[in-house]
């Protein structure tokens, strides 16, 4: 049946009516994407890389609040896996080693993406991210046949390029661990099962598809090499699972927008017997979080072998000598923050905090907030006020990390640190001269309290642990 709509502004109205009810949820998930990549600039969180000279692509600089929030990540994972542990050792590795290490672990030869040249406009692109892999996706031209390409970025050391050694930056942390490993052996005398973890840069040369900071040319891993007993790999295996999904979903980070994906036989990394991911429901798609690979002994015995050191391990109370078998959970640090992010951005149609439309609030755990509480003198103007906002933020910041914000009008400041995922705003006010007490903000629910100053870090200690 068809449905005459009369004139032309009238037909235009119906038609983005039914476009507006028939958005999709990848829409929707497309439009969170945007709001954040526009918050994190706007707010300190993520810039793009070399803005002002045009940028450079798939690089980011992190800003104030988003160097704040890679350290908290940071901090939570340390305090987790190494410190409240006794069986994982901490190193922290180079990020150029000797070109025989690659060669060894199979990099030169194996860290390969297939490429696919369009024959028309000459862009690049991963095979394996084609959907058409007969047609350009940007000019519809015809794609070449692909070829191997290496992802690690080569540079000299020397003056003279022509005339040093040719090395790589590091695309992975996990061969500084293994090539330590005889060297934490002697130091700690560890017995197995044991751990060798650090945190670190890496670095890999990989077409992207943009996406924010889901993949980058730079990127920040938190990794663990964990060393068993051959016959025990299993066990160690779905132990490190539960406690990789444990850490996450203690980030915030909703259970429903996890999942577990087991690698395939044709997928397998080329040390690897069994790999499986965590993958997050990103607006995009499911994608890669963390990863868990179960390597066998093939680096430590690779390593052996080529560079003569018996990377052995001698059982203490058997005298069996053996290569160690390796359990690797591998953590995404800039991963873990666009997650983080996602998953806290929250609008709330109900409550306006001063501006129009929805208040926004990121709904961080407090132990990511990159402040715990931002201080307020209510006016500006009004020097014993100001001095008193002041004295109460020298008092907090010595225990907490605490924000000042004197601009603009009250409504404006809490509009900023709901953005920021900043969990308590504290109001010093004309009755704060009179009776020593201020006005809490919490951000999730936004309602008020009057608490004595005296009492505020015993609050907040209570409130953010």
């Amino acid at each position: 049946m068809y449905l005459h709509l009369g004139s032309e502004p009238i037909r235009g109205f119906f038609c983005l009516l039914l476009i507006t009810l028939g958005m999709s949820e990848e829409q929707n998930q497309n439009n969170l994407m945007t709001k954040i990549v526009s918050l994190a600039k706007r707010r300190g969180f993520v810039f793009p890389g070399s803005e002002i000279y045009g940028g450079l692509a798939n690089t980011w600089d992190y800003g104030p609040l988003g160097t704040r929030l890679l350290q908290n990540i940071k901090n939570l994972w340390w305090k987790k896996f190494i410190e409240t542990r006794n069986d994982v050792f901490p190193v922290d590795t180079g990020i150029l080693m000797n070109p025989k290490v690659w060669e060894t672990s199979g990099h030169v030869q194996s860290f390969t993406d297939p490429l696919v040249e369009c024959q028309n406009c000459h862009k690049r692109f991963r095979e394996d991210h084609l959907e058409d892999k007969t047609k350009c996706p940007e000019c519809g031209g015809s794609l070449g046949s692909p070829k191997q390409f290496n992802l690690m970025f080569k540079t000299h050391i020397g003056p003279v390029e022509e005339a040093g050694q040719e090395v790589f930056l590091r695309p992975e942390t996990a061969q500084g661990m293994f090539v330590n490993f005889k060297n934490v052996l002697i130091s700690e005398r560890p017995r197995l099962p044991f751990g060798i973890a650090q945190i670190g840069k890496a670095f890999r040369n990989e077409i992207t598809p943009g996406n924010f900071i889901f993949r980058t040319l730079e990127l920040e891993l938190m990794e663990i090499e964990y060393f068993v007993n051959p016959t025990e790999w299993e066990p160690a295996f779905e132990g490190w699972k539960e406690q990789m999904w444990d850490w996450i979903t203690a980030l915030g980070v909703p259970e429903e927008k996890l999942r577990w994906r087991v690698h395939e036989k044709d997928e397998l990394s080329h040390y690897s017997r069994r790999t499986e991911d965590i993958e997050f429901e990103f607006p995009f798609g499911w994608g890669e979080l963390y990863g868990l690979a179960y390597r066998t002994d093939f680096d430590l015995k690779n390593h052996s072998e080529k560079s003569g050191e018996d990377l052995s391990y001698e059982d203490p109370e058997t005298r069996e000598r053996f290569i160690p078998h390796v359990v690797e959970p591998a953590f995404g640090l800039n991963r873990t923050a666009l997650v983080v992010l996602l998953s806290a951005y929250t609008e709330d149609p109900t409550a306006a905090s001063g501006q129009a439309g929805s208040r926004v609030f990121l709904k961080l755990p407090p132990a990511l907030a990159p402040y715990k509480a931002a201080v307020f003198p209510l006016v500006a103007n009004k020097p014993d006020i100001v001095e008193k906002a002041r004295e109460t933020f020298n008092l907090l910041r010595s225990t907490f990390p605490v924000a000042f914000d004197d601009r603009g009008n009250i409504g404006k400041r809490y509009f900023a640190q709901d953005e920021i995922g900043t969990p308590y705003c504290i109001t010093v006010d004309y009755q704060t001269l009179e009776d020593n007490t201020v006005t809490v903000r919490d951000r999730d629910t936004a309602k008020q309290e009057r608490i004595a100053t005296g009492q505020l870090q015993k609050f907040l200690q209570e409130k953010l642990v």
